[in-house]
C-alpha cells in the first residue's frame, strides 16, 4: 500500500494549525502532534530538520516514520505530525511501532471521547 498524496500534510499553514491546536505527546523517539480533522482521512506530516542530520539521515527517518504510520493506521479523521529525534535512527521498526502505539494510547487517556475515532 502506497503513501498517497491525500494522506500527506503539505502546507506550512496546516503544520502551524496542528502545532497550535493539536495534542502534543513526547516520546523517546519523537514528538507527535495529533489533531482531529474534518477530511475523513488520516494524514501524516513529518518535520525532520537538519538538526537530525544530513539528507540521507533525514530521508531514512522519514521512510521509517511512513512505514510505522502505514502499518499502524488509526481511525480516519486525524492529522498527525511527527518530529523525529536522533534516537529514532538507532531503533528497530518493531520498537518504533510499539512506541507509536503507546503514543496513541496516551492520546486516548487524555481525551476519552476520542476513543470512538482512534
Amino acid at each position: 500500500m502506497r503513501f498517497r498524496r491525500e494522506q500527506r500534510i503539505r502546507r506550512r499553514a496546516e503544520y502551524q494549525q496542528i502545532y497550535e491546536r493539536g495534542t502534543r505527546i513526547r516520546s523517546r523517539f519523537s514528538t507527535v502532534f495529533i489533531l482531529p480533522n474534518d477530511k475523513g482521512i488520516t494524514r501524516l506530516g513529518i518535520a525532520a530538520t537538519r538538526k537530525l542530520g544530513g539528507a540521507v539521515v533525514r530521508n531514512r527517518a522519514k521512510r521509517l516514520i511512513r512505514e510505522v504510520f502505514r502499518r499502524n493506521a488509526i481511525a480516519r479523521g486525524f492529522d498527525v505530525v511527527i518530529i523525529p529525534r536522533r534516537e529514532l535512527l538507532d531503533a528497530s521498526l518493531t520498537v518504533l511501532e510499539a512506541d507509536y502505539r503507546d503514543i496513541l494510547e496516551r492520546r486516548l487517556r487524555r481525551d476519552p471521547g476520542a476513543d470512538s475515532r482512534l
